[in-house]
C-alpha cells in the first residue's frame, strides 16, 4: 500500500510497520463496508499479494471480523467486534489521515435513488 509522502516525512517507522497486512485488509474492507470484494481486488488495492490477503482473511474470519460468501469477502456488520481489535482503530486512523474522514452528507447527495438490481432481487 502506498503513502503519501507527508505521511512518509511525518510518521515514525515503527508506526508505519505497525500496520500489519490483517490491518490493512481490514480497513481497507471498512472503508469499503457496503461492498464485498475478492482477494486479488483487495491485493490489488492495498498493494502487496494475493497470497497474504487470502492468509488474512482467512485469520480475521476466525476472530469473526469478516464474512466469506463464495469467492467474496466483507467486513462483518456486527461492530462491537471491532472493540477488542486494535488493528482496525489503527487502520482506520492510517486511512482517515491518508483519505480523509467520510461526510455523510456528500455520500448521501451522490448515492444513487435507486437500489442496484441485485439488492432488489433480495427483497
Amino acid at each position: 500500500m502506498s503513502i503519501d509522502r507527508d505521511t512518509f516525512e511525518n510518521t515514525s517507522k515503527e508506526e508505519l510497520e505497525e500496520l500489519s497486512v490483517p490491518d490493512q485488509v481490514l480497513g481497507f474492507l471498512a472503508a469499503n463496508k457496503n461492498r464485498a470484494f475478492k482477494p486479488r481486488e483487495i491485493a490489488s488495492q492495498i498493494g502487496t499479494d494475493k497470497g497474504a490477503v487470502s492468509t488474512a482473511l482467512s485469520r480475521l474470519k476466525d476472530r469473526d471480523l469478516v464474512e466469506h460468501k463464495a469467492t467474496y469477502w466483507a467486513i462483518t456488520d456486527e461492530t462491537e467486534r471491532f472493540e477488542g481489535y486494535s488493528g482496525y482503530e489503527r487502520a482506520t486512523a492510517l486511512f482517515n489521515e491518508q483519505l480523509g474522514t467520510e461526510d455523510t452528507e456528500s455520500w448521501r447527495k451522490h448515492a444513487p435513488s435507486e437500489s442496484h438490481p441485485s439488492v432488489e432481487d433480495e427483497q
